[in-house]
This record gives structure tokens, C-alpha cells and sequence, in this order.
């Protein structure tokens, strides 16, 4: 699932770039997509790339969270394949196959089905309850909401669909499975690595997070953007929180700092949101375009899955827990990116520095990509099986 979400985010990301740098040159023409390029770039991303890893890893620690057997491999394969499959579908249709989109999006459902049917097998089985299984699953129903309703729009032409499926995918699915995980994860590994430190996961901070996120979600798709500041403001509050109390109180190995600052994206975020929703409430002005979004998306986001995914691979192949050279290069880049991406918001030339952004993520990534992707198809380094 990982080597398949690296593929898809070089992919993805390659056809983005070269979409926009013709855009903006003119040197070269890109075939017509079928569907606003931009909603394509959101799709792609949220529904296709970035599930492809969060599904490896939830069907790999599902299991371990509720204290059961591993899942079997061919449990995998359906995911991977819709995924894998719905993506090439999609890019095809970026080149002219006109059914590629409608293909895409319905192997992507596939994969996704098949996934939340095997986790909620594993949730039936689970006595706990065990909350950061539940949360994850919950909002694993709202992204397949979310891609049921893209499937939608491609059907009846209705935009708001679309507009709805782009809301769940980001704040609804993706942003509560990230803070589910590193609520979880993220004073766990710090525990292991600093002598006395005092992990802090309160439920109760879990619960606050996702009334503040559904509030949000709810006032994005009522299009009352200038009452976000209310729950915006609560979710600054928490993030902030939650950095300071799983912050370590010592010095950090590489492997668990990049995950704290990552994570340090998220004050960030809302404090952009919160920005441009006041503004709009005094002046009906709507400043800072897709400033805050990617700064989530890239932020936290990217910066988050460079470091999950560095430490699963390490461990996992049989390696030491720690950054490689390629992924300290990969996560320091793509800190200028998101720095870009919000800079692309605010100055005139914004197309120049999406674009910019756009090829800076390949350079960032694209070492971090071959190197773990040699990995995947390598026996592990410490001669165990796998």
C-alpha cells in the first residue's frame, strides 16, 4: 500500500505540475480535462493519494490497537488495486479517455468499500472500546460519503456535490484521521524515546476536535464563511494544546522532532482561517484564497506523512529508527513548499508560485520516493522475513 501511494503521489503531483506550468507559459498545451483541473488536483489528492498510505497503516495497527491477529495479506490486494487502478483511470482521463474519470472514481469506490468492510470486521471483534480505532472509522464513512457524492457530480453535472465532496474529504475524513493518529501515536513514540517523559491523550481533547471540525465542516458547505472564526478558533486552541503538551521537554532523536514540527502546521492553519474569515466578516472581502487549506495539506499534511511514513518504513524493512539524509532533505523542502503554496495566496503572480510550488514538491519527494520505493521491493535489512 505504501510503495502504491508513493506511485500515486509522484504521479498525481507530475501531471499537477505540468497542468499548471502550461497554464501559466503557454510553451506547451495539456489535453482538456474533463471536469475544472483544480477539483481533479483536490480529488486526486485527498480520495486517491493520501488514503493509499493512511489505508496501509490503519489496515496493519487496526488490528494491533484491538489486540487481535494480524489481517491476512489478500486483504489488501482490493484496496490497493481500486486505488492504484482508480488513479491510472483518472490520469488517463487527464489524456482524453473520456470514461476514465467515472472509471476512476468507481474503483477508488471499490477499494474504499472493501477497506472500511474489512477495519469494520475488525471493529465488530473489539471489547475496549478502543476510540482512536472508532474515530479513524468514522471519518473513513465520511470520506466514502465524500467520494460517493464526487461519483455524483459526475453523474447529474451538479457542482455543489462537488463543492460537498471536496469540504469532506479535507476537514471531514482527512484532518480528523491525522489528529486521531497523532493523538494516539505521537506521545506514544516520544514516550519510548525520552526517559520520563508523560504522555498526554486526553479523550475528552479527541471528542473536542471533532465538534469544532464538524462545526467547521458544516458552516463551509452553508458557505457561512464568516462565522468560521467560532469553530476555528476552538480548533486553534486545541492544536495548540495539543503541540505544547506532547512538545518533549528534552532534546529529540530526528525521527520524533519532525513529527512535533509538523504537527506545528496546524496552529498555523487555523490561525490563517480565523484571518481570513474575520476579514470577511467586516469587509465581505474573501482574503487569502487556499492560503489556509494548504497549509493544512502541505503543512501538516505532507510534512506528517514524510515522517510516518520514514518511521513505519525504517522499522518495518528492518532498519534503524532513524532520518535518513533523504528524508530530513524531503521534509526540510517541503517546508519551503507550504511556505510558497501560502505565499502563491498573497502576491500578485500567484500562478508563478503555484507553479513553482508544484515542481518544488517533486524535487522535495522525488529522492524520499525512489528510495522507499527501492525499499518496498527489497527483502528486509535485518534478514526476517518480508
Amino acid at each position: 500500500m505504501f510503495f502504491i501511494g508513493a506511485g500515486n503521489l509522484m504521479l498525481a503531483m507530475l501531471w499537477w505540475a505540468c497542468w499548471l506550468a502550461a497554464q501559466y507559459s503557454g510553451a506547451w498545451s495539456m489535453p482538456e480535462t474533463p471536469i475544472y483541473a483544480g477539483w481533479l488536483h483536490a480529488f486526486v489528492m485527498q480520495y486517491l493519494v493520501l488514503p493509499s498510505f493512511i489505508f496501509g497503516f490503519l489496515l496493519t495497527v487496526f488490528p494491533r490497537w484491538i489486540g487481535q491477529p494480524d489481517l491476512p495479506r489478500w486483504r489488501y490486494v482490493p484496496v490497493g488495486a481500486g486505488l492504484m487502478g482508480g488513479q491510472l483511470a483518472v490520469l488517463l482521463a487527464t489524456l482524453g479517455w473520456s470514461a476514465g474519470l467515472t472509471v476512476g472514481v468507481i474503483l477508488a469506490l471499490g477499494g474504499w468499500s472493501a477497506a472500511l468492510g474489512t477495519l469494520g470486521q475488525v471493529l465488530r471483534r473489539d471489547g475496549g472500546p478502543t476510540w482512536h480505532a472508532r474515530s479513524c472509522y468514522a471519518a473513513l464513512l465520511l470520506g466514502w460519503l465524500g467520494l460517493a457524492l464526487y461519483l455524483g457530480f459526475l453523474i447529474t453535472g451538479d457542482a455543489m456535490l462537488a463543492f460537498a465532496s471536496i469540504k469532506l474529504g479535507g476537514i471531514g475524513m482527512l484532518l480528523p484521521i491525522y489528529l486521531s493518529v497523532a493523538h494516539r501515536m505521537f506521545p506514544f513514540f516520544a514516550g519510548n524515546a525520552i526517559q520520563g517523559y508523560r504522555p498526554w491523550r486526553p479523550l475528552a481533547w479527541l471528542g473536542a476536535v471533532w465538534v469544532a471540525a464538524m462545526v467547521h465542516l458544516g458552516l463551509e458547505l452553508l458557505h457561512a464563511y464568516a462565522w468560521l472564526w467560532l469553530p476555528d478558533a476552538a480548533l486553534l486552541a486545541l492544536t495548540g494544546q495539543a503541540l505544547w503538551r506532547w512538545w518533549p521537554r528534552a532534546r529529540m532523536p530526528g525521527l520524533l522532532a519532525v513529527l512535533f514540527f509538523g504537527t506545528a502546521w496546524m496552529p498555523i492553519t487555523f490561525a490563517l482561517y480565523i484571518i481570513q474569515s474575520l476579514v470577511y466578516l467586516a469587509t465581505g472581502e474573501f482574503v487569502l484564497g487556499r492560503a489556509p487549506m494548504h497549509a493544512m495539506f502541505i503543512g501538516f499534511f505532507g510534512s506528517v506523512l514524510v515522517a510516518m511514513v520514514t518511521r513505519v518504513t525504517q522499522g518495518h524493512s528492518g532498519r534503524p529508527l532513524a532520518m535518513p539524509r533523504v528524508a530530513w532533505f524531503a521534509f526540510l523542502a517541503l517546508q519551503a513548499v507550504a511556505v510558497m503554496r501560502v505565499v502563491a495566496e498573497l502576491v500578485p503572480d500567484g500562478m508563478l508560485w503555484q507553479c513553482l510550488a508544484a515542481f518544488a514538491w517533486l524535487l522535495a519527494l522525488a529522492p524520499w520516493v525512489s528510495r522507499i520505493g527501492a525499499i518496498y521491493l527489497s527483502p528486509r535489512a535485518d534478514g526476517r522475513p518480508g
